[in-house]
């Protein structure tokens, strides 16, 4: 098979589909792949590493597009990128197409198979493509609130961890998952005060046995987000449903009767955001204030550490990619559920329900089981 990695083209997105290390193991199984020139370059990745790694150094993603079985990104196709994948060929990135309908139309047009790192899952019945993101994310989250908190960046100029007579930073974690496992301890380490709400009474046993009483766990509720909101520092935004558009836990009655200098993190937005007030934002232009509440809603927030985002994502992605590329897309996702799981189109046919779900009022969409669509 012929493995293709184009540069990332999102703003400021620094990570590369495949590091040196992830390309030789393709080699090594007898594939051929192609990396467009300086696809890594900006994390340290040479062409003279890809090339010492068995790559071929392509110079355009038109080329790369053009004459690859498979294309192995980070974020989703960009609208340009989508326009140049064809019917037969396969797609292996995160895609995040519930709220993201010229996406979901321009991939279902190009008659593309298109598996999404953020559906596959495992036989824990976790995400185990999103987890390595879902971590940097987690973690990252604190330390962009500690900034923003700073009165210079437009935060009340509250530490997170206080200092001897002064009462620490409230952070409020919205969700018990990976990402808010993460933040909590991040935020724990600076010594926050910290809260996390879920609606897994399993969940938040878990994550009371793992932090040993030292953070409060509370069950989800309207009225302990109208209460804890309305007194923290910082809220992480931490919810997730696979594949679907995040549900809006705080609405603009919350965000107006938050301190003022307040910091929200969604890190959900990739997603559509779980907040009333969230738009997506770039590491370039990161926040937004609406009413006197820091709103930091990057959309890649992991390509802020893209070297180690990148070689994460790669110790994750690589045994599915090497599975397509040995035993051919269909084949491989027939004989792993959990593989068959991250298909969302397949030859101009939505295979992933959430998406229909969320954009079925807007796009004329044909879904079908990815089985079915598959066996089609």
């Amino acid at each position: 098979m012929i493995v293709g990695v184009p540069k990332e083209i999102k703003n400021h997105e620094y990570r590369v589909g495949l590091a040196p290390a992830a390309v030789q193991e393709f080699v090594n199984c007898g594939h051929e792949v192609l990396v467009q020139t300086s696809a890594g370059a900006s994390i340290g990745f040479t062409d003279e590493l890809y090339v010492n790694a068995g790559a071929k150094i392509i110079q355009t993603p038109e080329e790369i597009f053009a004459k690859a079985d498979m294309i192995v990104k980070v974020k989703e196709p960009q609208p340009n990128e989508c326009k140049m994948l064809r019917k037969g060929q396969t797609l292996y990135t995160y895609l995040h197409l519930a709220p993201d309908p010229t996406q979901t139309k321009l991939l279902v047009e190009s008659g593309a198979t298109c598996i999404a790192y953020e559906t596959v899952t495992d036989s824990r019945g976790t995400l185990p493509l999103l987890a390595p993101m879902s971590e940097v994310a987690g973690r990252m989250s604190i330390q962009a609130g500690a900034h923003y908190l700073e009165k210079a960046h437009g935060g009340s100029g509250t530490l997170l961890g206080g200092v001897p007579g002064v009462a620490p930073g409230k952070v409020l974690i919205i969700g018990g998952g990976v990402v808010g496992l993460n933040a909590a301890k991040m935020a724990m380490g600076l010594g926050a005060d910290v809260t996390i709400l879920d609606r897994s009474l399993n969940r938040l046993r878990e994550l009371d046995d793992i932090f040993e009483g030292r953070l409060a766990t509370v069950f989800s509720t309207a009225d302990a987000i109208d209460y804890y909101s309305s007194r923290a520092d910082l809220v992480i935004g931490a919810v997730l449903v696979p594949g679907a558009a995040a549900p809006k836990l705080l609405n603009g009655e919350h965000i107006k009767n938050m301190k003022p200098g307040s910091v929200l993190v969604d890190v959900a937005i990739d997603q559509g955001g779980c907040f009333e007030t969230s738009r997506a934002t770039t590491h370039q232009d990161p926040v937004y204030i609406i009413d006197d509440v820091v709103h930091y809603c990057v959309a890649n927030m992991p390509g802020g550490v893209a070297r180690t985002s990148t070689m994460a994502l790669n110790n994750a992605t690589l045994p599915f990619g090497l599975a397509l590329a040995n035993k051919g897309p269909k084949q491989a996702m027939l004989d792993d559920p959990h593989l068959l799981n991250g298909l969302n189109v397949h030859n101009g046919i939505v295979t992933y329900k959430a998406v229909v779900d969320a954009l079925g009022e807007k796009l004329d969409l044909t879904y079908m089981p990815a089985a079915a669509a598959l066996n089609c």
